[in-house]
């Protein structure tokens, strides 16, 4: 009997050394003032710079932080990753509890990275169940500075439709009263949420019979959002399972998957925290209207590309939308210019003005610059302050900007599709464009003379370019850029 346990004791030894070896580091830290939300530490190693913010399920009732917790933190370790698991409180009638916990621990993670080893813009999150939930809406609905960089799903709840969904989670978490409210429900059914170019790359995995948590109408869901907005997504669907089998030895696919969530994260693509960011602003021919996953195929991608891991490249084009603050869509009111200022950039590519020119858009002309200066004051708000030179009245600062601004002017409207008129664009835009260049020192990109001979490389439209097209535009602002 003695020598059984002398064993087993050896056994549970081995294992200590094992995590003590891969993990540098545990310890916990308080989230809330009253303590009673808290994120357990576990620093690898050897980091990689990637990290991971666990959040555990439980259908917002309690926290399975075992096995949907605490159990992956071996495993990320050994690959060199950060992880925290985060131990939210839970609802009780308030959604905003385990929101700003969660969004408290990310500030938390990216405020520390330089001292954890970590890449501030290699943060992910990974949520199981209610907390899968609980991370699609940190996903698609927090503030860019709390945004993770890339989303882990199990067998989430994405739905707040009880009928489709976990009820107890949608009830938990929108209370006895909203979640009645279909207003609520949509709000935070986060497939609703998706937005094209700024969620997150995501991985969902989950069993095809599960019973609890539906994956037809949750994690599917989800990731057609995703699919149908041409955003990065990846799903792993495994014949049996059922739900909740986490990081747990006991799921037969366990080892499978394993592998199949390590072969994600490395194969994703990561900006370097020194690389210089661009972000690109526009209408939908930044967006890539009409290219096939144009997060990978749009003229963003193919600058990215071409200016290689130096430089992070980010679309912020929104379809159909205006310069003018008083046209039909105008950009300034988007999430996706918030996000473009809160991307912090240093170098900004502006391409708007091809909807300006439509007449119902264009009657507002006259505020059209006004409107362009405030768009150039906002991203580089030195632009706006005057410099006082000896003996000489203030004038406007012409500085070296931060961020560095490249006003492009429209590629040709070869059609007139969608009242869109060239000959405003030409007469009217442009010329007010390069005024308001030289007036602050902005360096003007003339993709309309520069692009008037590839017609051949646009969709049926005259208006769109395809994936040539969008190749073609990458390589004109590169070389521009690198002058």
């Amino acid at each position: 009997m003695k020598r059984v346990f002398n064993l087993v004791l050896l056994a549970l030894l081995a294992g200590v050394t094992s995590v003590q070896a891969q993990t540098a580091r545990k310890f916990t830290l308080p989230l809330t003032d009253d303590g009673k939300a808290e994120m357990v530490c576990f620093l690898p190693q050897n980091p990689s710079g990637k990290a991971i913010v666990g959040v555990p399920g439980g259908g917002y009732s309690v926290l399975s932080n075992s096995h949907e917790g605490m159990m992956a933190s071996d495993w990320l370790n050994k690959q060199g990753i950060a992880y925290f698991v985060v131990n939210y409180r839970l609802p009780q009638g308030d959604r905003t509890k385990p929101i700003s916990d969660v969004e408290n621990g990310f500030r938390t993670v990216r405020d520390s990275a330089a001292v954890w080893g970590i890449n501030p813009r290699d943060v992910g999150i990974m949520g199981f169940s209610a907390g899968g939930h609980l991370a699609s809406v940190i996903s698609t609905l927090s503030p860019f500075e709390v945004r993770p960089d890339f989303t882990i799903l199990f067998y989430p709840v994405i739905s707040m439709d009880e009928r489709v969904s976990h009820k107890w989670s949608c009830i938990n978490f929108l209370g006895e009263e909203g979640h009645n409210d279909p207003k609520l429900v949509n709000a935070y059914s986060t497939n609703q949420a998706v937005r094209r170019h700024l969620t997150p790359p995501a991985c969902i995995i989950s069993a095809s019979d599960d019973r609890l948590v539906p994956f037809v109408t949750n994690g599917l869901e989800y990731y057609k959002a995703m699919r149908n907005a041409g955003n990065d997504c990846a799903m792993y669907v495994y014949p049996t399972g059922d739900h909740g089998f986490g990081f747990g030895p006991w799921f037969k696919y366990h080892d499978q998957m394993l592998d199949d969530l390590g072969a994600w994260l490395k194969a994703r693509q990561t900006p370097k925290p020194d690389a210089i960011r661009v972000a690109c602003i526009g209408n939908s021919i930044t967006d890539g209207f009409g290219i096939d996953m144009a997060g990978a195929y749009g003229y963003p991608a193919e600058l990215q590309k071409l200016l290689g891991k130096d430089y992070w490249v980010k679309n912020f084009g929104v379809s159909s939308r205006t310069l003018l603050n008083k046209g039909d869509y105008p950009y300034m009111n988007e999430q996706a210019w918030r996000d473009a200022l809160a991307f912090k950039p240093d170098v900004v590519i502006i391409k708007l003005g091809t909807n300006d020119s439509k007449p119902e858009n264009w009657q507002y002309g006259a505020e059209f610059q006004q409107d362009l200066e405030q768009m150039l004051t906002t991203l580089c708000p030195a632009l706006a302050q005057p410099v006082a030179k000896k003996g000489k009245k203030a004038k406007k600062a012409v500085a070296p900007q931060k961020p560095q601004i490249f006003l492009c002017t429209p590629i040709p409207a070869f059609k007139s599709t969608w009242n869109i008129s060239d000959s405003v664009i030409v007469n009217e835009i442009i010329p007010i464009q390069q005024a308001v260049a030289k007036k602050y020192g902005v360096h003007v990109i003339d993709l309309h003379t520069l692009y008037a001979n590839d017609g051949d490389k646009m969709l049926d439209d005259g208006i769109h370019p395809d994936g040539k097209g969008a190749h073609r535009m990458a390589e004109i602002i590169a070389a521009e850029m690198k002058k």
